[in-house]
């Protein structure tokens, strides 16, 4: 009968992180493989998936519903900048069902609190940090381009649809936050799996995440792009879409990490 032991690195031994050369086709696999994941444990999946939609449905009633659209959009489109950290709990659930380990509730809230509990515990910081960066970088495009006169979702709608002002201010602010989300990807994509994995620091594993992104720029790009159309998606069809693109895009990155960084040592 299987364990239930901790799927760590034993202390003793000094793993190296060494990174593998991975392709296009590595890609699509991965995401395959979070496709299979998420049918084999949905209703994880689902769960996860509608606690993160929950959040993206109270900031569009924030912003439509009390009409704080002019604070409410930033929060919204850099709501992508969290997603690594909102899918830590598919990386213990794809974990535990590569190596043949019960699945429980409290097996994978409880990984939380495990070995690698700081290491996430500081990367949601990182990630938050991120987060506030960008909503401080867009109220200040804000002010730039519309001063402090604070504006209705649909007024702030028909500005960037109809006017040179709201149309230079979309592009300029999107392009900043897609540089933001290029840089939090470069740092987390592999960093939260791989702290779940074996016992690391944090520190250690945003380097060997950035290092990853640097010796697969392609891959990795297309994979970027790929959690960028699929989030976009979701935003789209009013965070629903969050229901089923959030579990998969949390298994596949599990699996994109195994397939990156070599075995512990």
């Amino acid at each position: 009968m299987p364990s239930d032991e901790p799927l760590t690195a034993s202390p003793a031994r000094k793993p190296r992180h060494a990174i593998n050369a991975i392709t296009m086709p590595d890609i699509l696999r991965s995401l395959r493989d979070g496709v299979r994941d998420f049918q084999r444990a949905p209703l994880y999946g689902l769960f996860f998936g509608l606690v993160y939609a929950g959040f993206g449905w109270f900031l569009m009633y924030l912003m439509i519903g009390l009409e704080f659209g002019s604070y409410v959009y930033p929060m919204v489109t850099g709501f992508a900048l969290v997603a690594p950290f909102a899918a830590a709990g598919f990386y213990e659930i794809s974990r535990r069902l590569e190596f043949g380990r019960p699945l429980s509730w409290g097996a994978v809230f409880g990984c939380i609190f495990g070995p690698g509990g700081k290491a996430v515990g500081v990367m949601a910081i990182v990630t938050t940090f991120a987060y506030i960066i960008w909503l401080d970088i867009a109220a200040a495009l804000y002010v730039m381009f519309f001063s402090m006169k604070p504006l209705r979702f649909e007024a702030l709608l028909n500005a960037i649809l109809t006017t040179p002002q709201g149309f230079v201010f979309f592009v300029v602010g999107n392009a900043i936050g897609a540089v933001l989300a290029l840089i939090v990807f470069s740092i987390m994509v592999v960093s939260l799996p791989m702290v779940f994995d074996r016992e690391v620091d944090f520190v250690t594993a945003m380097i060997t995440s950035v290092k990853s992104v640097l010796a697969n720029p392609k891959p990795m790009l297309l994979w970027c792009l790929i959690i960028g159309v699929l989030l976009g998606l979701s935003l789209v069809s009013m965070f629903a879409g969050l229901l089923v693109t959030l579990p998969i895009l949390g298994h596949a990155t599990w699996h994109l990490y195994r397939r990156v960084v070599a075995p512990a040592a």
